[in-house]
């Protein structure tokens, strides 16, 4: 097992790897798209305490690799540093290999969270003392079931009525449920982000630490999503103020799915959350988008399902990312086992890294 920082002319058998491991993933094949991601995850904070291992056979084919990305969380009022698992992957036939990778991540990692859907990844990291928290909501709404791509193209024109149904049903929606905070588009991330993560950590057990300075590492300019829409709710009467809630929002490449990358609002206060997440789909709807996806744990600073329900999302817990955890400190440990404990959306995790 070698390091890749020590030997980068395996790089190019990485590459290779993740082309044979998803062979009907496209964007596998995109070495370009890899490098500006690794590139980006360089420039970390903590990137000097960033991993990557592989395995080579003799002949000096790599036939495994992971990564371990640390962050920093808040976890029952302390500031800790876990190690996410990244790009895992094991080419058919050295699954002793995919064991012994993990074992070195578990041997360097202190600390462990990731949110991950591979039943085999998740089975490896329960052997080394991982344990299952709970699992994120993975909720989704249609805005265009005419551009749903599974549906013959001849068969497209006559789902157009329920387009039309949506759009309309989404129109009566303020005067149902109440209009709510105001919502603006913000300007990237100011100070008023550092207080709202500090409100949150001090009323949610276990959260990332999203500050200014990580989300706009995150988000900013050079970040794999990179360009994102910002949406905030501010305490009423002012304008550079008081932050109560805010959303980061991705159109994808393909112009078809738009992600809510993150939306957190100040703890307890629904009515945020709501006008944020409404708003989130009216800005999908303008960008001509078709389906709405949105990952998250249910929290004090999410939107409620009772709201989520009214907006016309629907539930796919099949396709549910599980959160696991592993501390050293017993009592942080049992704290973030919880998931009721978590603030925590699909940005704030590897699987938000390849969105595209």
């Amino acid at each position: 097992m070698l390091e890749l920082s020590g030997h980068p002319e395996l790089l190019a058998g990485v590459n290779e790897l993740r082309a044979r491991v998803y062979p009907d993933h496209p964007e596998a094949r995109d070495a370009r798209r890899h490098a500006e991601v690794w590139g980006w995850l360089g420039r970390h904070p903590l990137a000097r305490e960033m991993r990557r291992w592989v395995l080579a056979t003799g002949e000096g084919q790599v036939v495994g690799h992971l990564a371990s990305l640390p962050q920093r969380y808040r976890i029952a009022g302390k500031r800790v540093v876990a190690h996410t698992t990244a790009d895992y992957q094991v080419l058919p036939g050295y699954g002793f290999h995919a064991v012994s990778l993990m074992r070195r991540f578990f041997r360097t990692a202190e600390n462990c969270v990731s949110a991950d859907q591979v039943a085999g990844a998740m089975a490896v990291q329960r052997r080394f003392g991982a344990e299952v928290a709970g699992s994120l909501r993975y909720e989704a709404k249609l805005l265009d079931p005419s551009r749903i791509p599974r549906v013959p193209a001849p068969l497209r024109p006559l789902l157009a009525p329920a387009r039309w149904g949506l759009r309309a049903l989404d129109a009566t929606l303020p005067s149902v449920f109440g209009r709510g905070p105001k919502v603006d588009v913000l300007d990237g991330f100011d100070a008023s982000f550092d207080d709202l993560f500090e409100r949150v950590a001090a009323s949610v057990p276990c959260a990332p630490e999203r500050d200014a300075a990580f989300l706009r590492w995150r988000y900013g300019t050079g970040s794999p999503p990179y360009p994102v829409t910002v949406l905030g709710v501010r305490e009423a009467g002012s304008a550079s103020g008081t932050l109560l809630g805010y959303a980061v929002l991705r159109v994808g490449d393909d112009g078809q799915n738009g992600y809510v990358l993150d939306l957190t609002a100040s703890p307890g206060r629904d009515d945020v959350a709501w006008s944020l997440l409404r708003e989130a789909v009216r800005f999908f709807g303008r960008a001509g988008v078709y389906v709405v996806r949105y990952r998250f744990a249910t929290s004090p600073t999410s939107p409620q399902p009772r709201d989520l329900r009214g907006l016309g999302f629907f539930s796919r817990p099949r396709r549910a990312h599980t959160l696991m955890v592993r501390f050293a400190d017993r009592g942080l440990h049992e704290t973030a086992l919880d998931a009721a404990n978590w603030s925590y959306t699909t940005g704030d995790g590897e699987a938000g890294f390849w969105v595209s």
